[in-house]
């Protein structure tokens, strides 16, 4: 007669005289960060035991009798009131114990030609690619919010900068488009790694394969894979996925740290270009003045966590050997806490974006300080006065100069000023020095000019499914 586990024994126990250490039981049970992957268990554990009674290896009665359990042990996870045991260390073993308190002995022949091992991968798969699927979602409504705005913006200047100095005139919508074009890339790489990532480890079992006469391809399909993995050490100990899941999302998570530094700078009294809306702005405790861009900040922060967490995974993966070993359990908790994080970061981007307030005002006065038509005065010179570039380089730089002591902007400097340095200038020279004209002259492709703005949110209107009007 088979002994079987008491409600304080592991599952495997089996091969031990005495229990575990309560502290060795503290640092081994992962239940409450992998209670999370309870549907993707459940979800796995059908498809296996559909398997296992297609190829005969248990019988229909039993795999009709393992479903029905599980779909109770669904119905307890959704209602919230699954008994969740800490001394049953994971979710996978908390599955299989509550199944056999249901069902009795039919659950004990779930796990046949299946290992831990293969199940926690298959499980963990299954999460990560919904978890991207969620982040490309998020993506996608950033986009559309700051696709929404730069339609609004399309005409309004401001400074382009290169080291935070001011450089040349750019539109604020052709500014808000680089992010389009930024998280674009993100939602590919994720994607990316969503493809890669889409194999099936179930059937690998410890790191071996199994001497079963199991179907990997009926379960495979049956979870929306589109192979099973090819070599059965790789399938249980590869985390390149997750790797390359929380690469891409730490680059995502930079390209929306580098939009909240721009939020915050342009919420400033210095900057004076944008305000927040009162949802996504905090005030001081003691000073009553103060509007704080506390969200913009505290994205800028957990940016860093999420490269964080990819730094530590890729820390407990490197040096590894084949197969599996134990410090691959933080591997969830590394990837659940960083698609979180993420996801926050996300949805507050997109809430302040939807809800900013531009100063145009303040943005085209800027724009017209610090000399940046300065580039369209030496192309006037190189197109009128067929100058060589590098001539039209120094003679604008005198000119500059000339502005400079003076304490004017180009476009406020006279005639007979610039004619001083270049005695061929006319009032013409006048059309080419307002930041709307240069602004408006980049009309190259991929440029700032109005015209060309214009054009890609009508492309990108399309390419994100919205309509024209919105």
């Amino acid at each position: 007669m088979v002994d079987k586990p008491s409600q304080g024994q592991q599952m495997w126990g089996g091969r031990f005289a005495a229990q575990p250490s309560d502290i060795m039981q503290s640092i081994n049970a992962s239940i409450d960060i992998d209670r999370r992957m309870a549907l993707q268990d459940i979800a796995g554990s059908r498809a296996h035991a559909d398997m296992l009674a297609e190829t005969g290896i248990i019988s229909e009665e039993d795999n009709e009798a393992i479903q029905s359990g599980l779909d109770t042990v669904l119905e307890e996870v959704r209602a919230g009131t699954f008994p969740y045991r800490v001394e049953l260390e994971d979710i996978h073993m908390n599955v299989e114990a509550r199944l056999k308190e249901l069902i009795g002995e039919p659950a004990g022949r779930l796990h046949t030609a299946r290992s831990r091992n293969d199940q926690v991968v298959t499980d963990f798969r299954l999460w990560t690619r919904g978890a991207i699927m969620e982040a490309r979602s998020a993506l996608s409504g950033l986009q559309v919010a700051l696709l929404r705005r730069a339609g609004e913006n399309v005409d309004a200047v401001m400074p382009g900068f290169t080291h935070l100095q001011t450089a040349q005139p750019v539109t604020l919508g052709h500014h808000l488009l680089a992010y389009v074009e930024m998280i674009e890339r993100d939602r590919a790489r994720l994607h990316g790694a969503a493809i890669r990532m889409n194999e099936s480890p179930l059937g690998a079992a410890a790191l071996a394969g199994t001497g079963f006469p199991i179907d990997r391809d009926m379960t495979a399909e049956a979870l929306g894979f589109d192979r099973p993995m090819a070599n059965s050490l790789d399938a249980v100990s590869a985390r390149d996925f997750a790797l390359e899941a929380l690469s891409a999302l730490s680059i995502a998570a930079t390209h929306l740290s580098r939009l909240a530094e721009e939020i915050v700078l342009w919420s400033s009294a210095q900057f004076n270009f944008a305000r927040l809306s009162d949802e996504w702005s905090t005030g001081s405790s003691i000073m009553p003045q103060k509007r704080n861009p506390d969200a913009a900040e505290l994205i800028r922060a957990k940016a860093s966590l999420i490269t964080g967490q990819f730094v530590s995974l890729q820390g407990a993966v490197k040096a590894l050997p084949l197969a599996y070993a134990k410090d691959l359990q933080d591997d969830k908790r590394l990837t659940f806490e960083a698609f979180d994080t993420f996801g926050l970061c996300a949805q507050a981007m997109t809430g302040m974006i939807e809800t900013i307030t531009f100063n145009r005002k303040a943005m085209r006065a800027a724009a017209a300080k610090g000399f940046s038509t300065a580039t369209d005065l030496a192309d006037y010179l190189v197109r009128e006065m067929k100058m060589p570039f590098r001539d039209a380089h120094h003679v604008t730089g005198r000119i500059v100069a000339m502005a400079e002591a003076d304490g004017v902007e180009l476009e406020a400097l006279s005639l007979q000023s610039m004619q001083t340095v270049e005695p061929r200038l006319t009032d013409d020279i006048f059309s080419v020095l307002s930041v709307e004209a240069s602004a408006g002259s980049r009309q190259s492709y991929g440029g700032t000019s109005p015209v060309r703005v214009s054009e890609q949110v009508e492309l990108w209107t399309k390419r994100l499914g919205l309509e024209a009007n919105t």
